[in-house]
């Protein structure tokens, strides 16, 4: 059993560092809503199924915040590491960067002067 939670977890990694890898690399469109929908949806399934660890299943925040980790841990840590969701809060500025990174992630570009930029 305990064999089988370890060969997942790797795998899950796997996924996680090729994903990375892939959006990293520089692509002829950015990534749609609707793939970071289906990506998301992935996250929120791994979550549910306890890849991320309990942790992730305290609460709705707490799933959001890993869903959005899950998601791209590049985005997630320049706009929400320093200072996650907490329960009530509605952030529409940091969701628009967080979309924005992704979509610069997904061209391959620099990250650069995506915190702020909609304030």
């Amino acid at each position: 059993m305990v064999k089988i939670h370890k060969t997942l977890a790797i795998l899950i990694w796997v996924t996680i560092i090729f994903s990375i890898e892939v959006l990293a690399k520089k692509s002829p469109r950015p990534i749609s809503d609707t793939e970071i929908r289906e990506k998301k949806q992935n996250c929120y399934s791994e979550i549910e199924l306890g890849y991320w660890g309990a942790q992730c299943k305290t609460s709705m925040v707490a799933k959001e915040n890993c869903a959005l980790k899950c998601l791209s841990p590049a985005c997630f840590e320049l706009i929400y590491e320093s200072d996650p969701l907490e329960e009530g809060e509605r952030d529409y500025t940091r969701s628009q960067e967080y979309k924005y990174c992704m979509h610069r992630l997904s061209l391959g570009e620099s990250l650069d002067g995506i915190k702020g930029s909609f304030d």
